[in-house]
């Protein structure tokens, strides 16, 4: 265990933990927008900057990708300095993205009233591409977890400078999508959206469209084909039913009731088993 300050307040922890997830478990709030806690750290948004101290130099880090491992440093988390390095990364962000509803909240937390600089005017053809989603801020979360978790890269970073952004390969339907939609569930402003339709499902801004897979029993729709398939080879070792992952929740309850019994979790004599 490592013994540091954080804002005069004495913390241990284990080396290596990253600074900004020691500090929100110790009830400290640092603000941030590209931390999650299922990613590595890749410090994108820069709000999540702290003043350390090592003896007699202070330096200022992203707390998301500082690991603690040194015993005995100092960290305060809202300096009038770092506010300043705040409200001018928040100004920047109203700038890009001034119709978010997350970003006018710590805007507003942050004590920005008012957006002094112009907004975002992109003057590029948008011909072939399908950036014209102003809600983006490039935290890189939904590439990341389609890499990270999920093991696939069906986004990425496209394109450099003003213009960067995150896009399908060609912009086109990405066929290495298996329709997680988990690009959309780690999103901090909403800027992938899942949509419903007959059949299937339509993720944007990434134009794909993934049909569902219907329930073999009862035809309800079970989830996405793409996902079906590759759960398939990652199920294999669950000894599951071949064709489970063609079943809705219900069918796999009354498939499990037919083969072992309706009441099999009760024992002889009464007896039921909690474990």
């Amino acid at each position: 265990m490592i013994s540091i300050t954080i804002n005069g307040r004495e913390i241990q922890t284990e080396k290596d933990t990253p600074l900004l997830q020691l500090a929100r478990s110790k009830g400290i709030g640092i603000p941030s927008l590209c931390f999650h806690q299922a990613l590595l750290p890749y410090g994108a948004c820069r709000l999540c900057v702290v003043e350390v101290t090592r003896g007699a130099r202070t330096t200022i880090v992203n707390s998301c990708a500082y690991p603690v491992r040194e015993e005995g440093i100092s960290v305060e988390t809202n300096t009038p300095q770092l506010r300043k390095i705040r409200k001018i990364i928040m100004e920047l962000l109203l700038a890009r993205c001034p119709e978010v509803e997350i970003i006018q909240k710590m805007a507003a937390g942050l004590g920005v009233k008012e957006r002094r600089l112009p907004g975002k005017t992109d003057t590029a053809s948008n011909t072939g591409r399908n950036n014209g989603n102003e809600n983006c801020i490039l935290c890189g979360l939904c590439v990341r977890v389609c890499r990270e978790v999920i093991g696939k890269e069906a986004i990425s970073f496209a394109r450099r400078g003003a213009e960067r952004e995150v896009a399908t390969p060609f912009y086109a339907h990405s066929g290495d999508c298996v329709g997680c939609t988990a690009c959309a569930f780690v999103c901090p402003t909403g800027a992938v959206k899942v949509e419903d339709r007959r059949g299937g499902i339509f993720i944007s801004p990434w134009n794909t469209e993934i049909s569902y897979t219907a329930c073999v029993m009862c035809g309800v729709p079970v989830g996405p084909e793409a996902a079906g398939r590759y759960l398939k080879d990652k199920l294999s070792t669950l000894n599951l039913p071949a064709d489970w992952l063609q079943l809705c929740p219900g069918c796999r309850r009354k498939e499990i009731a037919g083969k072992e019994g309706k009441y099999s979790f009760i024992k002889h004599k009464g007896e039921v088993d909690y474990g």
